[in-house]
């Protein structure tokens, strides 16, 4: 790969300077339109969890699942703290599986240690980015995907796939559109979530939320954005999940 996109890539993700944050730098509302945060893919198992008071999450990511060391600000923990604010009897228990700089290939061959060892109800897949900075070409990715979804169903885990982050410095570096469009394609044909993470950073960028074409905001711009995704994220397994108005209160 490229030095200079190496470079870009690492800012990106490392960087999403250091400034303390500010009030007036406190995110914007950073809302999600419906039609992103819809999909018509249940989640029966965790339904099932959240009925019994308890839910086993596995996040199975790359880099952008963390923010360097700032884990309890990552999209995850602010996932995990969302979902017990939401549903308040409910006890999350969320683990996160660092796979770095590895294809969906090559952690797909991880799934069944994993699955043995962490027992999910629901495991949150994170891919496609590791793929389209190496090229991988689009169709073997897809049948990486396949291959690991239907793995996790095997498993008897619940499944959403997450897409890759936006990120406007590095669309003409890196080609993600094939790639999103296999996972959109294998999750309509196994009937999984797709959380699109790239669509809903695209619109914050677009309608001014974040400038995620910035350097100069560094950990702080990072935080804001994954503590929006954590509670988007929330919403989006709650409403697939189908759980009773009564269990969010």
């Amino acid at each position: 790969m490229r030095p200079r996109l190496l470079l870009v890539l690492a800012c990106v993700t490392a960087s999403l300077a250091a400034q303390p944050l500010r009030a007036e730098d406190a995110p914007q509302s950073c809302e999600v339109p419906d039609n992103l945060l819809a999909t018509e893919s249940a989640l029966p198992k965790t339904a099932d969890a959240i009925k019994a008071g308890k839910l086993d999450i596995l996040v199975v990511g790359s880099r952008s699942s963390t923010i360097i060391s700032a884990d309890a600000s990552a999209y995850p923990a602010r996932l995990q703290a969302a979902l017990q604010a939401a549903v308040p009897k409910l006890n999350v228990n969320l683990s996160v599986e660092i796979q770095v700089k590895k294809t969906a290939e090559e952690v797909v061959t991880s799934f069944p240690k994993l699955l043995e060892a962490r027992k999910p109800t629901l495991v949150i897949w994170q891919t496609g980015t590791v793929d389209a900075m190496r090229s991988i070409d689009p169709d073997d990715f897809r049948s990486a995907v396949d291959e690991g979804v239907v793995a996790l169903q095997k498993a008897g885990a619940d499944v959403v796939l997450i897409n890759p982050q936006y990120s406007p410095r590095t669309e003409t570096m890196i080609s993600v559109p094939p790639y999103i469009d296999n996972m959109r394609a294998v999750a309509q044909e196994h009937e999984v979530a797709l959380f699109d993470r790239f669509g809903i950073m695209h619109q914050w960028n677009d309608q001014g939320d974040f400038d995620l074409f910035s350097t100069t905001h560094g950990i702080d711009l990072a935080k804001r954005v994954h503590d929006c995704l954590g509670r988007a994220l929330s919403k989006f397994i709650i409403d697939a999940a189908h759980a009773p108005a009564a269990q969010q209160n």
